[in-house]
């Protein structure tokens, strides 16, 4: 995948083209990721997400404040159903 860890997503669309690069990585190479599974994926994505502050204080910058949450949990809802 191409988004390092320093790199930023600075619109929808930038947003949509990684979580598509995402899929296809998952279709290629899905059985090399630590968490393969649906289940494992989204436990792995709340830990994170739980534990980012960490992450962002290590890295020596700081949890963006003005994200869009509810955007991201409506989007994660709506892959539910969505066809």
């Amino acid at each position: 995948m191409s988004l390092a860890p320093d790199d930023e997503i600075r619109s929808r669309d930038e947003l949509v083209a990684f979580v598509r690069e995402l899929h296809q990585d998952h279709l290629r190479r899905g059985h090399e990721w630590e968490n393969q599974s649906l289940d494992h994926f989204l436990g792995a994505l709340a830990a994170w997400m739980d534990d980012a502050p960490g992450w962002y204080r290590n890295s020596g910058e700081q949890l963006p404040e003005e994200g869009d949450w509810t955007f991201l949990a409506r989007a994660l809802r709506a892959a539910t159903v969505y066809e």
